[in-house]
């Protein structure tokens, strides 16, 4: 395992503990409210401040991004990191939620790292190296049907909600075309299922930069497709995600294309 990724597996699992603490008193966490329906909590910042710790402890010199904090540093390398993806199912109890961490060298994503502390499932890759479940190989699906897969989505929410409508379009399509589609809560670990083959798509509007920057290495190295709704590469700072096998993703952008347009 190459350093920088196993520095990421470090910083992931100590957050996960910081979770794990926390989940019998989550009704006496301070939470707030930084925009409509988007909530940060103690143990995001706990669970931040942790990720941080580890990394600047081998890396002080190196750039972070990071949900709660911000961008700071000005270096080649830059760690992102969401320390909690998924807060308002943690806050509720409901088991989905997840740790992101990726490495970017120079506008390039090298190693990225998803960890469900619940089931203690750790996802990883590094560029070229393919992904691994808990130091397992894992490839996406093999299906080509739409009708016979299974598809993950997430609301609209946050600023996004003007997009609701074109969102609603969407989503009856591919239930019409689909056999299921599931909304678990936590962007990252829909994009490592997807990796797992346990989906065979995704698609999702208004993503952040930590929500998908390892989940999406993670995806390409498992044989995966990853782009915005116009097919390009510019999906990391558009926050609009279309995924999958390459049989179901060409078949899921179809879908979702007609009604994309008002989407920037």
């Amino acid at each position: 395992m190459h350093g920088m990724l196993n520095i990421a597996v470090q910083a992931a699992r100590q957050a996960g503990t910081v979770m794990i603490r926390q989940l019998n008193r989550l009704e006496t966490l301070e939470v707030f409210e930084k925009r409509h329906n988007e909530f940060v909590s103690q143990v995001d910042r706990l669970a931040e401040q942790t990720i941080i710790e580890v990394i600047r402890e081998y890396h002080p010199d190196h750039s972070i991004l990071a949900e709660e904090s911000g961008k700071s540093g000005n270096h080649e390398y830059e760690w992102i990191i969401d320390p909690l993806d998924g807060t308002t199912n943690y806050l509720h109890g409901f088991p989905v939620f997840s740790v992101s961490i990726a490495v970017m060298h120079k506008g390039t994503l090298e190693h990225g790292v998803v960890y469900d502390p619940l089931r203690q499932e750790l996802f990883t890759a590094s560029r070229g190296q393919g992904a691994q479940l808990d130091d397992r190989r894992i490839r996406v699906s093999k299906r080509t049907l739409m009708k016979q897969s299974l598809i993950a989505t997430g609301f609209p929410y946050r600023g996004n909600n003007q997009f609701l409508d074109d969102y609603l379009k969407m989503l009856r399509e591919v239930t019409k075309q689909s056999a299921g589609v599931r909304r678990p809560g936590s962007a990252a670990l829909d994009i490592c299922y997807l990796a797992a083959g346990r989906v065979d798509g995704f698609w999702e509007i208004g993503l952040k930069t930590w929500d998908v920057a390892a989940g999406a290495l993670i995806l390409k190295e498992a044989g995966g497709r990853i782009s915005d709704f116009r097919g390009t590469d510019n999906y990391i700072s558009s926050g609009n995600v279309v995924a999958g096998n390459p049989k179901i993703y060409a078949a899921l952008s179809k879908i979702i294309s007609p009604f994309a347009n008002n989407i920037p």
